[in-house]
Parts: C-alpha cells; sequence; structure tokens
C-alpha cells in the first residue's frame, strides 16, 4: 500500500514528456501533474492520518485503497489535460492515506513504544524500490502501451494490497459514530486554508518573472497568517501549531525531510527531462539511468536500520545529508558529452542519501511524536515531503522554463549544493529522544 504514491509520483518523471506533447503544453504547465499530485498528498496526508487515529487506520487504509482503484481505472480516459490534473488529484488522495494509516497499525503493535527499525526499513525499502524503479517501468510502459499503461498498471498492485489487507492487516475497535464526527475531525476550515496557503504559494512561484494582479502577492502570506491563527483555537486542528510548538524538535524533523525531498527530488524529476531532451535518450532509457537509485537505496537501508537500532538516528542522518551533497556537486559537471556511467554513478549516490535520509528522519518522528497522536504526525511528516517535491516543481519550471538545457541544470545544481550544504550543519546540530509518553 505505502509504495503506491511513490510509484505514481516517480512514474510521471518519464512520463512527462510524452504527455507535454500529447496535450499541446509547456514544460511549466506540465508540471501540474506533479505538483498538484504533490499538493493533493500534502493536503491529504495529515487528514486521513488523523481520521486513521479517530476511526480505525484499517478502515482508511482499505478506503484509499478503493478510490485509488477506481481513479485508475478512469484516468486514461480523461479527455483533456485539465482532467488528467483532476484525476491525479484525486489519485493522490487514494495513495495518501497508506502511510498514515500505516505507522498507526505499526505503532499499535508495538505497545511498549520501542522503535521498531526493522519495520521501518522494510516500509522504506518498498518505498524506495517503487520511487526509483518507477521511471524504469515508466519507460517501457509508455514505449509499448503509452502513458495510459502508467495508471492501469496500478490496479494489480492496488488489488493484491486490497485482498490481503482484507485478509491480513488487523483489526480496528468497533466504529464511532460517523456523519458530524467525521465533520469535527476534518477541520474543514483549516484544511482550506492550508491548501490555499500551499496552493497560492506554488501559483505565485510558477508564474514568478510574468504578470500578476499584485493583490495576488500578498495572498499566501494572508491565508498563512489566518490559518496559524484559526488552528491555534481549533479544537481539532488539521495542522497542530501548538503540538509543533511545544515539540520544537518533532518541527525540526519536518523542517529537515522538507529540506531533504526538495534537493532529491530536483535532482529526480530533472534528470528525465535533461536526459530526453537534450541527450536525446528515449523514455525507457532515461528510466534505466535512474536505476542506480533503487539499487543503492535497497542496498543501504538494512545497514542504516542496523546503526539507527545502535546509535539512533543521527550518524545515519549526517551521513545521509553529506551524501545529498555530494551527489548534487556532480550535476554542475554534466554535459552533452558526459559518459553515461558518469551519470549513473552520481546517481548511486543520491541512492545513498535516500536510503540514509529517508530512513534516519522515520525514526527521528518515531522517537519524537506522542503515541498518541502518530497518524497525524506521519501524516505531516509525509506532507513535508510534498512541501519540498512541490518547491523542487518550481525550481524545475524556473530553470527550465524557456526550454530544457544544460545551463538550467547547472543553474539548479548549484541551488541545491547551497540546500544541501545547510542540511548538512542542520543534521550535525540534531539531537533526538524519545517521546514522552501520552
Amino acid at each position: 500500500g505505502t509504495l503506491l504514491t511513490p510509484l505514481n509520483s516517480s512514474m510521471m518523471a518519464v512520463a512527462l514528456v510524452r504527455m507535454q506533447h500529447d496535450f499541446a503544453v509547456t514544460v511549466a504547465t506540465a508540471t501540474w501533474l506533479i505538483s498538484g499530485f504533490y499538493l493533493a498528498s500534502a493536503v491529504a496526508q495529515p487528514l486521513t492520518g488523523r481520521l486513521a487515529d479517530r476511526f480505525g487506520p484499517r478502515r482508511v487504509f482499505l478506503t484509499g485503497l478503493l478510490l485509488l482503484l477506481g481513479v485508475s481505472t478512469v484516468a486514461p480516459l480523461a479527455p483533456g489535460f485539465g482532467w488528467l490534473a483532476g484525476a491525479r488529484a484525486l489519485q493522490a488522495l487514494g495513495a495518501s492515506v497508506a502511510f498514515p494509516a500505516g505507522l498507526a497499525m505499526i505503532r499499535a503493535s508495538s505497545p511498549s513504544g520501542q522503535m521498531p527499525a526493522g519495520s521501518l526499513a522494510a516500509v522504506n525499502i518498498a518505498n524506495s524500490t517503487s520511487a526509483a524503479f518507477g521511471p524504469t517501468l515508466a519507460g517501457f510502459l509508455i514505449a509499448f502501451a503509452g502513458w495510459q499503461a502508467i495508471f492501469l498498471v496500478n490496479l494489480p498492485i492496488a488489488g493484491l494490497a486490497l485482498l490481503t489487507g482484507v485478509r491480513w492487516l488487523p483489526r480496528d475497535r468497533p466504529a464511532p459514530s460517523v456523519g458530524r464526527d467525521v465533520l469535527r475531525e476534518v477541520d474543514l476550515i483549516g484544511l482550506l486554508l492550508f491548501a490555499a496557503t500551499i496552493g497560492g504559494l506554488l501559483a505565485l512561484l510558477v508564474q514568478a518573472g510574468r504578470d500578476l494582479p499584485w493583490p495576488l502577492l500578498g495572498l499566501p502570506l494572508l491565508t498563512g497568517i489566518v490559518l496559524v491563527l484559526w488552528e491555534r483555537r481549533a479544537p481539532t486542528p488539521f495542522l497542530d501549531v501548538r503540538m509543533l510548538a511545544a515539540n520544537p524538535r518533532l518541527a525540526g524533523v519536518y523542517l529537515q525531510f522538507a529540506g531533504v525531498n526538495v534537493v532529491f527530488y530536483s535532482i529526480f524529476l530533472a534528470l528525465p527531462l535533461w536526459l530526453q531532451q537534450v541527450r536525446g535518450l528515449p523514455p525507457h532509457g532515461a528510466g534505466l539511468l535512474l536505476l542506480p537509485i533503487t539499487v543503492v537505496s535497497i542496498l543501504v537501508t538494512p545497514l542504516a536500520a542496523a546503526s539507527i537500532a545502535r546509535s539512533g538516528p543521527r550518524p545515519a542522518l549526517v551521513l545521509g545529508t553529506i551524501a545529498l551533497l555530494a551527489g548534487s556537486l556532480p550535476l554542475l559537471l554534466f554535459g552533452p558529452a558526459t559518459p553515461l556511467w558518469a551519470l549513473a554513478a552520481a546517481e548511486a549516490v543520491v541512492g545513498v542519501q535516500n536510503g540514509l535520509n529517508t530512513l534516519a528522519l522515520q525514526a527521528a518522528l518515531y522517537e519524537s511524536a506522542p503515541a498518541a497522536v502518530i497518524g497525524t504526525a506521519s501524516g505531516l511528516f509525509q506532507t513535508c515531503r510534498y512541501v519540498g517535491a512541490i518547491l523542487s516543481t518550481v525550481v524545475i519550471g524556473a530553470v527550465f522554463g524557456s526550454g530544457t538545457s544544460t545551463a538550467g541544470l547547472h543553474a539548479m545544481a548549484a541551488l541545491l549544493v547551497v540546500l544541501s550544504a545547510c542540511l548538512v550543519v542542520a543534521s550535525a546540530a540534531t539531537r533526538t529522544r524519545a517521546a514522552p509518553s501520552v
């Protein structure tokens, strides 16, 4: 279940060029298929986490799989770009359920509160494998069956997850009443304010440098201020700012995770565009060149789990951010004549950081978040992943807005090197400890 979100986001890295041509839109417009998916995921993750805490993670998990199955069936029939972008948003909603509900089930199976590094590693391997293998799979699917196949491939995976989930997932407590309880738990006003803030900021950044009505420039700031004021008083806040203010260690985990994902997704999404449009590789060739991320991430994750179980998440996090910096630096040297083996080697380094950073930050989240709200806290954790991914699409749209080029790739690389260096410093200053019991 948890591998479906990274699979559906990473497959789009290769499919984007074909969709851009088929729907006759610009690169900046086409990136809404990615950023819209991430925006919907960013909103859905804490919402579904809260619903899992309140109504039972198994129920929420299986409901999300049903929604994903339905959307993946009809998305290939989309008659226009807007319809497809809407289908991607609904697809994100269904896929977003799995991680917060899944982590809530894992936490419930360990009443002592001891961090199950092995279980987190298993989930991380599934996610890393699907995220990095997605472009390779998408390349072959598009070559033989068109971009529509990247939606249809969800059907057997989600169907199997649904059947095994019904059979094996631990049953929830008797369901509480629905109706008003659901509406109260959702915090609809907070949800809308959050979506308006993130969506407005995204639209503002995507349209940077173009003519914009001046009143719109301050809209994300205004909705952000109103969001914080509302959430401080909401009885069941969508974004629990009081919890974040009282737990700066958890807030630090969220910020680092967002930063790591800005760098990772900028590399992961920009390279296929550059490889296809500058180097002239076919979609399946560009997908294959991202495969080292999968292999190395799988090999590193068990080692990271062993290190975290022995020494805590900090050493793995420091090493992971150093690998992130080391994976960003070679982008400054990439060009039309760079050997393909050198590209693959740089992506292998990105795989090292992917295996280390994600698992280390998940472990830090597990230690820092109160047990009673682990679903909500893990939903916000995933929201930070998608906020980072959204910002990466803004970076890509800015550097490739007038056309994919090596100069644009180098400009992006310079920004990523600076951000990676900041993350190395932040990870070195990270301190973690077990969360107090609630």
